[in-house]
């Protein structure tokens, strides 16, 4: 497996500094956000290659302000302008997924008008992915969607694609699931993983992997199982003086859990 990082987190201000610090730090990948021009996505590109930094996977930028569940056409349908342009950005860096959250549900979305309405948009799009060979990754994340492995299953599989797959996060389904027990349900599904740290006591993620309560070497073992070997892409702010010191501490944490 590989070691990657979102990019935000790196130390450094322009696509180049970032790309740099990555590979010094000791990471093989970088995922991306959304990149709005192809000027942008060229530089990155370059950056990326030059630093030879693999760019695994770009991240939606808009699932959260435009998302495919919205009741409002308008929205939804300004929704698969960003998705495409996430697409766009992905054929450009030669990455192979595009993260998305599928559905937001709130006191205005019902969860039983988010599963179709969602569906229903991205099957508009998804021929899009196809052809291009890229995959659409659904995420579970804090939008009160797909909280159980069965939902995420039935979920995925209903589209009869194996461009639609998912994007797991060992952190983020800590609050209400066991993520050894997520990755053994989803199995081959899953195309990409998020890492992040998190304890139930006291609530909420943590900064750095390793000090929380989640079990890594059930995960490493599930991981494992279900025969995944791309890439773990680091979520969090980590621990230490300067940026640079925190990424290279999620980096050792890494090595730590890949060597359980």
């Amino acid at each position: 497996m590989q070691k990657g990082i979102y990019y935000s987190i790196l130390p450094g201000e322009t696509p180049e500094e970032k790309f740099a610090a990555a590979s010094e730090i000791g990471f093989d990948c970088v995922e991306i956000p959304t990149l709005r021009t192809p000027e942008e996505r060229k530089r990155f590109k370059e950056a990326a290659d030059k630093a030879k930094i693999r760019i695994p996977s770009v991240m939606n930028s808009d699932h959260w302000s435009y998302p495919s569940s919205s009741p409002d056409p308008e929205v939804r349908e300004k929704g698969l302008a960003c998705i495409r342009q996430s697409l766009e950005t992905a054929l450009a860096v030669n990455a192979d997924t595009v993260l998305l959250v599928p559905a937001v549900v709130n006191p205005e979305v019902r969860y039983e008008d988010a599963w179709p309405r969602s569906q229903a948009e991205i099957r508009k799009i998804l021929p899009e992915f196809e052809a291009a060979k890229i995959y659409l990754a659904v995420e579970n994340v804090g939008n009160k969607f797909l909280l159980s492995p069965p939902e995420m299953v039935k979920y995925i599989d209903e589209f009869k694609s194996p461009w639609l797959v998912a994007y797991f996060d060992v952190g983020n389904i800590v609050p209400y699931g066991f993520p050894q027990h997520w990755i053994l349900s989803l199995g081959k599904r899953i195309k990409k993983i998020h890492v992040k740290g998190y304890a139930t006591k006291p609530v909420g993620a943590t900064p750095d992997l390793l000090s929380g309560n989640i079990d890594w070497k059930a995960v490493i073992d599930a991981i494992r199982e279900v025969g995944y070997d791309d890439v773990l892409t680091a979520e969090l702010q980590g621990v230490g003086e300067t940026k640079f010191d925190k990424c290279r501490n999620i980096c050792e944490d890494i090595d730590k859990i890949l060597a359980m």
